[in-house]
């Protein structure tokens, strides 16, 4: 007979074991449930299925959540009180190393891991004995190809070559006029490579083999190659509704093009694989300067792109003496505390405990606003936001005046000991320069395109059902190649649930000096004359917005946007210029 001991030791031994399956059982569920929405991408946009497209990817945000709270739950189940021993969890990250040497996705794998254990032991900061902090070397090795490419070598690129590489991609219905698009696309690249610094050599052409979905439009993603230089070659395939078949609707030939088309500012693809790292490091070749982070997010996997996102700020603090948080640029935040390191391309922002009048939103409220922005369609004009909870710093890395801001207006939301920062809830986001400030050091030439670009983004908004609330230019930002992104959501809501009005005319002097108005007012009443006033743009600039978006000032342009969206038309917005398009607008032949 075992003695008590040795039967308890038994016990244990069984119950990591079957914590251990339950671990990879949960991590496994969660890769077949992406796959299965993630395939359903092709269909949708064969049958021009776009409420299904949108319906798959708020099935998609939501699954990692439901799968790690199952998890959390069947593991908890089957430790008990030791779920919460840390001698439990190094067994079982012993044993979960084990299993990552069999899976091609086992940067995934850890971090999932990663989000049951921290779920599970309230971690805060980071325990690299308990959890995954820096890449699994199965990460970081480059693994045997697993065929995400196929490759063509020609002497020139002509249209029978654009027909051979279109015709490796199995799409169940046709290219509409398959001829006119090769030879358009021929064209342009023959055009584009005769600009190319490379010798006269054999071109050799590099396709991923799994196209890209996003909202209305499909990706086939590549390159061209000749001696050391490339080509990034992008096929934006376009489903028309003026004809059956498929169109080559754009060519995107350059680096910039590729950066816009996998902005952090839009949804994120729908791309079916096994070895994600794999189209990782392929798009990076592309654009070197990429993070990571942002190239994993891009392809829905948010909860890894944080994981990277992690490891990078791990980095920063080691060179905090040199490069401390300290306020973002820009006007101070009436509702967000904003700051960031001036060497890092990233900002972070804490709700404050209390709101300077006139903002009236509660702290949830807000929370709700960025879940709001996470799970909707940001069309290239909502910046991409990732929260992290109990997020722990150095107290050195951050100045003396953020960390007495952060002391005494986000104490519900911060916690500080004698050498540590712990940001419960932070919302972190890629940099960009507010645009009132860009507007007061660029030159003409950038001025009015930032304005202009200022409003489409407005109307792009409109059309995907979003009115910002706060139209300040400083609630808007420039990206480094150039587009206004809106970041500042406290006060967004959807279009629909707007009153838009006309102001009517006073009966006379007196109701124009009246401190209140002299015309009833409701809380969802909008009067876009109003917009005018809120603009703070030089006379010039103002000048350029009346002339290309006066209709903004009027409540026409937003009752029929809202009768559209009523409607269940869902306009494109491209991510793309009109320039890089093979065909004029609305041309589907």
């Amino acid at each position: 007979m075992p003695n008590a001991q040795a039967l308890s030791d038994y016990r244990k031994e069984e119950a990591v074991a079957e914590s251990l399956a339950r671990l990879w059982e949960g991590f496994q569920a969660y890769c077949d449930g992406f796959t299965a929405i993630t395939r359903r991408a092709q269909g949708r946009f064969e049958k021009r299925d776009w409420q299904g497209m949108r319906a798959d990817t708020l099935e998609r945000l939501d699954l990692y959540g439901q799968v790690v709270d199952r998890t959390v739950r069947r593991v908890v189940d089957r430790l008990g009180l030791q779920a919460k021993t840390p001698d439990v969890w190094r067994t079982l990250k012993a044993g979960f190393t084990d299993g990552l040497k069999q899976r091609t996705d086992s940067e995934l794998a850890c971090t999932f891991y990663n989000s049951v254990n921290r779920r599970i032991l309230q971690t805060v900061g980071i325990d690299p004995q308990l959890e995954f902090v820096a890449p699994h070397p199965a990460e970081s090795a480059q693994p045997p190809s697993n065929g995400v490419c196929f490759s063509m070598t020609v002497p020139a690129v002509t249209p029978d070559v654009i027909q051979a590489l279109l015709a490796q991609y199995p799409f169940k219905i046709p290219f509409a006029d398959l001829h006119t698009d090769a030879r358009l696309c021929a064209e342009r690249l023959r055009l584009r490579l005769a600009h190319a610094p490379a010798p006269p050599a054999p071109i050799r052409i590099e396709m991923l083999r799994t196209p890209f979905f996003r909202e209305m439009r499909a990706y086939l993603i590549g390159r061209i190659c000749r001696g050391d230089h490339q080509v990034p070659l992008v096929f934006a395939l376009e489903n028309s509704d003026q004809g059956p078949g498929l169109l080559v609707d754009a060519l995107l030939l350059t680096t910039e093009a590729l950066r816009v088309l996998f902005s952090f500012s839009h949804a994120y693809f729908h791309v079916p694989s096994e070895t994600p790292r794999e189209l990782v490091r392929f798009v990076k070749q592309l654009m070197p300067s990429k993070r990571n982070a942002e190239l994993y997010i891009g392809l829905g996997y948010n909860k890894h792109g944080k994981t990277e996102l992690y490891r990078d700020l791990l980095d920063h603090q080691q060179v905090c003496g040199q490069d401390r948080f300290d306020f973002a640029d820009g006007q101070r935040g009436m509702v967000m505390i904003a700051f960031n390191m001036p060497g890092d391309d990233l900002i972070y922002k804490l709700i404050r405990d209390r709101f300077a009048s006139p903002k009236s939103a509660t702290h949830r409220q807000v929370m709700e606003k960025y879940d709001f922005v996470f799970r909707h369609d940001r069309a290239g004009r909502l910046v991409d936001v990732q929260t992290f909870e109990n997020l722990e710093l150095d107290q050195c890395c951050l100045t003396s005046g953020l960390l007495e801001e952060l002391s005494t207006e986000a104490r519900r939301t911060v916690t500080m000991t004698e050498d540590r920062v712990v940001l419960h809830h932070v919302y972190v986001e890629r940099r960009m320069i507010p645009l009132d400030l860009f507007l007061k050091q660029a030159d003409a030439r950038d001025a009015k395109s930032a304005v202009i670009d200022y409003g489409r983004a407005i109307k792009d908004l409109a059309r995907i059902n979003i009115f910002p609330g706060d139209l300040l230019i400083k609630n808007f930002g420039v990206t480094r190649l150039g587009r206004v992104v809106f970041y500042d959501f406290d006060e967004l809501c959807p279009l629909t649930d707007c009153h838009f009005r006309r102001m009517p005319q006073s009966r006379g002097y007196e109701d124009e000096m009246e401190a209140e108005p002299w015309f009833a007012v409701g809380d969802n009443d909008v009067f876009p004359e109003e917009f005018a006033s809120f603009l703070a743009l030089s006379s010039e600039l103002r000048q350029v917005f009346f002339q290309h978006h006066g209709d903004l000032l009027t409540p026409e342009f937003w009752q029929e946007t809202q009768d559209t969206i009523r409607a269940g038309v869902i306009t494109p917005i491209l991510p793309y210029t009109d320039a890089q398009r093979l065909r004029p607008a609305g041309h589907a032949g």
